[in-house]
């Protein structure tokens, strides 16, 4: 069967792992700094390793799933995390982690890409919205997997016991859901590679805009709120925190509000919603405000990727596993290369002018979406 609830589980679990891995590399980064004893810069080129992993990853899952289907995409990618993530924890040496960091990234990026190309077909079959449920998957299972791995370190375990703890339950969640995963194959005659064209450019421009303004809060909206004078130091973080929760709440929600109001109208008042939230964040005098803003942003940008994820497998101009695998790619792009180029416009500029710009690219997700939905229904 093509949609069951198990299949819906399995495709859950997916994405939970996905977030989960991810999360569980994160608090080990001050240890593997340590352990290696380089500076900032030599992490940073670490770091950057896991990026080039995935990227290259996410170019070619496309033709792989197509190919092969995803069953066997996602339960590879998947192992792939359970048995590098303890290796992140002990490699001593700066080629050995590198080599380890791209392969995690590949495992990561591929992943990524093989399991929304699984959503949208289970969706597909099921004729109802299910995607934002499966993308608020990604969102619980990164609170999970750091929240796991900050007990465990602070209760004293080593790195090593939370990543082979971390380990086993990826693994247990995979093998659970392995029988459960669809077993798609490409259509005869269906190409194994396209370059992104048309309709599907349009979607990868606004999936890089939308990832784009999700990794600006990340990496600058806690120095935001501190140099605008809001908030010192130390509650700085919150302001992600209310971002994270409003954009999960909103994911949980998101798939009855779209088949009620349908995939424009999900764009257009979502792309507004967090526009108005970044209007609030940037004006705003008191905290109090500056963290509605983040609130507003989440709940407005929580649905987007989601619906643009569907649009690009209801187009007819490409395959829809290569037009997932592409805007996954410029969806990650941006999430790479968008910090970067903010930091840049800062320096000459202002932070405050690198959000507004942010949200100017934002406005164009409500401007394109009678261009993207070409009805009003969803599916």
């Amino acid at each position: 069967m093509s949609d069951s609830p198990s299949t819906r589980l399995a495709t859950r679990l997916s994405f939970l792992v996905a977030g989960f891995g991810i999360a569980c590399w994160a608090p080990m980064v001050p240890f593997a700094k340590l352990r290696l004893g380089v500076d900032e810069g030599m992490l940073g080129a670490l770091l950057l390793c896991l990026g080039a992993g995935s990227v290259m990853a996410m170019l070619a899952t496309g033709a792989l799933s197509s190919r092969f289907g995803t069953r066997p995409v996602i339960l590879v990618s998947g192992l792939g995390l359970c048995v590098m993530l303890p290796l992140l924890a002990v490699l001593s040496t700066v080629p050995a982690l590198g080599a380890a960091l791209l392969v995690f990234g590949a495992s990561l990026g591929s992943l990524d890409v093989a399991m929304n190309i699984h959503a949208v077909e289970v969706e597909k079959h099921a004729a109802r919205p299910l995607m934002s449920g499966f993308h608020a998957l990604f969102s619980i299972g990164g609170f999970a997997g750091s929240l796991m791995m900050a007990l465990l370190l602070s209760l004293g375990a080593g790195a090593l016991t939370g990543a082979l703890l971390g380990s086993l339950l990826m693994a247990v969640a995979l093998l659970y859901a392995a029988p459960r995963l669809l077993r798609t194959k490409a259509v005869e005659g269906e190409p194994h590679f396209a370059l992104p064209h048309g309709i599907v450019l349009v979607l990868a421009g606004l999936t890089a805009i939308t990832f784009l303004a999700e990794g600006a809060l990340l990496d600058w909206g806690a120095l935001f709120l501190t140099e605008g004078g809001l908030v010192d130091v130390k509650r700085a973080g919150f302001g992600y925190m209310f971002f994270a929760m409003a954009m999960t709440l909103g994911r949980l929600t998101g798939d009855a509000l779209t088949a009620r109001i349908g995939d424009r109208a999900a764009l257009l008042w979502g792309g507004a919603v967090a526009v108005v939230g970044f209007g609030v964040l940037i004006a705003a005098p008191v905290a109090g405000l500056a963290w509605a803003g983040f609130v507003l942003i989440g709940l407005g940008a929580a649905n987007i990727v989601p619906v643009l994820f569907r649009q690009a497998a209801s187009q007819d101009q490409m395959p829809a596993a290569l037009a997932i695998a592409s805007i996954s790619t410029t969806g990650y792009a941006g999430v790479l290369l968008g910090p970067a180029a903010i930091g840049l416009v800062a320096k000459y500029a202002g932070l405050t002018m690198s959000f507004v710009m942010l949200a100017g690219l934002l406005c164009l997700v409500p401007l394109c979406s009678g261009l993207v939905v070409r009805s009003r229904a969803s599916l």
